[in-house]
């Protein structure tokens, strides 16, 4: 019988019944552990953290397809050599995993390996859509993207989501936002409203690092340049002797989800787990809030 999570009036239980996990290519051997611990038909993204991944993040979302989840690719321009290279890895996704759902991002890496270094011009290959893809998401920075805002400003990061929203509608594709991880939902929630004064709406998926040690955070935190909602695992880190300290998102969540059933016209519509501190580590915190 496939895993149902239980009905419940608990704003917190019912925002996490909601949630979407992120995981990688080289994380192919968790897909039993997830298949066992969420329902059918839930989220799961494939991170591309290396350019020679490919092959790894195909398995993985053929393995998720296989286990009833929905697996989301990310497709990250700086990782993409050309238009060729772009039609052959979605149409093995779409034709060996049943993809349907992707993220397009711009990637971490600091120069491309090819043609392509803006999520932007992905879109408009329409190579996503000739392969059935039917929703699309974009990636959001509720804190800013150094590599970009340190050289182009803030200004930049909102007018590309403007562009790609309108793409996704002018092809009538439905779209969403994933975010970058934070630790504090007040940044969210300033940045979503900013958005929809922008006429941006599409719904957000927030970004949640699962538990994990403060050690873990920080080293993640320096990695992606999360910003200021970060201070207090800096603080922390600070302390050697609380290194080891797993800290967990409740306060994050709780306030997440007062904000999506009290304030809906944010569009926060779900949290995204990092789960930085493992899988089971994360599914163990889940477990009694989805009781």
């Amino acid at each position: 019988m496939a895993l149902v999570w239980p009905m419940s009036k608990d704003p917190v239980s019912d925002f996490l019944k909601r949630l979407t996990v992120e995981m990688t290519g080289r994380q192919a051997e968790k897909v039993p552990l997830l298949r066992d611990k969420l329902p059918a038909g839930t989220r799961v993204f494939i991170a591309l953290i290396e350019a020679g991944d490919v092959a790894g993040q195909l398995d993985a979302a053929k393995g998720l397809a296989q286990a009833g989840l929905v697996p989301i690719p990310h497709i990250p321009a700086r990782f993409v050599r050309d238009l060729e290279d772009l039609k052959s890895r979605v149409g093995a996704l779409a034709q060996h995993a049943g993809v349907t759902e992707v993220l397009v991002v711009g990637g971490g890496a600091p120069e491309p390996i090819g043609q392509y270094d803006a999520s932007m011009q992905i879109l408009e290959t329409g190579v996503l859509e000739a392969n059935g893809i039917k929703r699309i998401g974009i990636a959001g920075h509720p804190e800013g993207n150094p590599d970009i805002t340190k050289i182009h400003g803030e200004a930049v990061l909102l007018e590309a989501l403007k562009r790609k929203q309108a793409w996704l509608k002018s092809k009538n594709i439905e779209g969403f936002i994933a975010t970058q991880f934070l630790f504090e939902a007040a940044p969210a929630a300033h940045w979503a409203s900013t958005l929809r004064a922008e006429g941006i709406d599409l719904p957000i998926h927030v970004g949640v690092p699962g538990p994990a040690t403060i050690k873990t955070l920080i080293k993640y935190a320096a990695m992606c340049g999360v910003g200021n909602s970060a201070r207090f695992i800096r603080k922390q880190a600070l302390n050697i002797t609380k290194l080891l300290t797993v800290n967990a998102p409740d306060q994050f969540v709780d306030v997440l989800a007062r904000l999506h059933v009290e304030r809906p016209e944010l569009g926060i519509v779900a949290p995204h787990f990092y789960p930085f501190g493992g899988f089971e580590r994360l599914f163990e915190w889940l477990r009694p809030k989805l009781a």
